[in-house]
């Protein structure tokens, strides 16, 4: 009988963590967050790896969106709010003064939880980022953006016909893909998704979730849900929030069948949330 000297055993956690899929993307140490007077998230330490979806789950007001907000710097939109510890893409400090913000939302993007599609064509919906970038050269390459985005969102098929039509004229399950191709246009590092089938059927739902686990493969996502299901299928990675801490991490198959913390147990079985 083989038995694994410590050694071994070292080996192979060291070349599990060092997958090229394990890469840690972006890494919050320590995170604060006030508005105003009120302290919205303590301390929170979370990893998020490349080339996966994380879920952040846990019940309303546990400090999930403010968290995801903190990883666009989208927090800085709101005048009281004040964020402290550290957050890192690609071992860099997001809030570090030099960033650019412009340049940081177009590597780390967001689709939210109402679609918001531009009041424009669905053509310009796209083509607005890489524009406002400088992404491209020539309306050649331009469309070139435009129709791969819009197949990447698995959307090309249905409005490749329709392209000067205005956005706001697709169903809410386009829409949000077309929010979602908008974000891929300006071929971001992350895509950062706040809930982004709440408004949605479940058709469209089943359409956007199979989007994103194809995404994952060039994408690293993070995603905000309150389904458990949704989390579940979709996720490699959870993480479970409760007022305003981070309770645990892990695999998502492991933190659904045997969690660490009794809160994530009874978040998870419908005891409170």
């Amino acid at each position: 009988m083989n038995i694994m000297t410590e050694k071994t055993l070292e080996e192979v956690v060291s070349s599990e963590m060092n997958k090229p899929n394990e890469a840690i993307k972006m890494r919050g140490d320590k995170v604060i967050v006030h508005y105003g007077d009120k302290q919205a998230l303590f301390g929170v330490d979370l990893n998020i790896r490349q080339h996966q979806v994380t879920a952040l789950i846990g019940p309303s007001g546990c400090g999930k969106s403010t968290f995801l907000r903190c990883l666009n710097r989208m927090n800085d939109t709101i005048d009281s709010a004040r964020v402290g510890g550290k957050i890192t893409l690609d071992n860099e400090d997001i809030y570090d003064p030099k960033i650019d913000v412009v340049e940081l939302r177009a590597r780390v993007g967001m689709v939210f939880q109402k679609p918001n599609p531009f009041p424009k064509s669905i053509y310009e919906n796209v083509a607005y980022g890489p524009k406002i970038h400088g992404l491209t050269r020539s309306k050649a390459e331009l469309d070139a953006v435009v129709e791969s985005s819009l197949k990447k969102a698995a959307l090309w098929n249905e409005v490749k016909d329709r392209l000067t039509e205005s956005g706001t004229g697709l169903s809410g399950g386009q829409q949000q893909r077309l929010c979602i191709a908008r974000a891929i246009a300006v071929s971001p590092e992350v895509i950062l998704m706040d809930e982004p089938c709440s408004a949605l059927d479940p058709i469209a739902t089943a359409k956007v979730e199979e989007l994103i686990d194809e995404l994952r493969e060039n994408y690293t996502i993070v995603i905000v849900t309150h389904s458990m299901q949704q989390a579940a299928r979709v996720s490699q990675r959870t993480a479970m929030f409760h007022l305003g801490y981070l309770v645990e991490e892990g695999a998502t198959d492991k933190m659904f069948t045997n969690p660490d913390d009794k809160r994530t147990q009874d978040y998870i079985t419908g005891r409170f949330g």
